[in-house]
């Protein structure tokens, strides 16, 4: 599988570039800055420059050219407003209109759970992230992708077992970026989850079977 990694230099993307490395699939993992090219060809990568500011649809497509599936998981990272809106709404807008130029059809989006820390008063700059994140989520299942948007709960940096609690309405809840990123890989291997929404917080299910119990709870009836 190629894969190519918008956010590789994050937290979720440089984990989930090393699981991809140790499978032996090629990843390339799209920087911004050139400081960030050497963590991602040390996750087993293939950096490639580029901005999804700067970048227009034609130039983004251009890079993600040959792949198999897109994952998108940048963000402005509090960096304000309007950085949050060009990166995480307009930014991703961009990426998909590029994925379906060219011809990459699978396009996996880290978005945020609608109850992400909604009673800690973080403000109205983190309200805007919750509308822009929802904005660019309505976008996406809008076009003819193939598209999972992932919802994780309150992200950590623990170290991740493997163990997730999946599905398209839980419990919100506490994450280790390491989950997310072995719940993306195992849903990247599982065809039949597909044009869905998955809430995602630890638990108790292997990833690869949470998300195969997904893709049965959404197949035919």
């Amino acid at each position: 599988m190629r894969v190519f990694q918008i956010g590789a230099a994050g937290g979720v993307g440089r984990r989930l570039l090393a699981l991809l490395a140790r499978r032996g699939d090629e990843a390339t993992g799209m920087h911004r800055r050139p400081d960030q090219a050497e963590r991602i060809a040390a996750a087993g990568a293939t950096p490639v420059a580029g901005d999804l500011i700067a970048d227009s649809v034609e130039g983004l497509a251009a890079k993600m050219q040959g792949h198999d599936a897109v994952v998108f998981s940048a963000g402005a990272h509090g960096t304000g407003t309007e950085q949050t809106t060009l990166t995480d709404g307009v930014g991703l807008e961009k990426a998909a209109d590029a994925a379906a130029l060219a011809g990459v059809r699978r396009f996996v989006l880290v978005s945020a759970f609608p109850e992400s820390e909604r009673a800690t008063g973080l403000g109205e700059g983190f309200e805007h992230y919750m509308r822009v994140k929802k904005t660019a989520d309505v976008y996406l299942t809008r076009t003819d992708l193939e598209w999972i948007i992932v919802r994780p709960g309150l992200l950590r940096d623990g170290t991740g077992n493997g163990l997730v609690t999946a599905g398209l309405a839980v419990e919100y809840g506490d994450v280790d970026r390491d989950n997310v990123a072995a719940f993306i890989d195992a849903a990247l291997r599982e065809p039949a989850l597909n044009r869905v929404i998955v809430e995602l917080t630890n638990g108790i299910t292997p990833v690869a079977q949470a998300a195969a119990q997904v893709a049965a709870s959404t197949g035919p009836r």
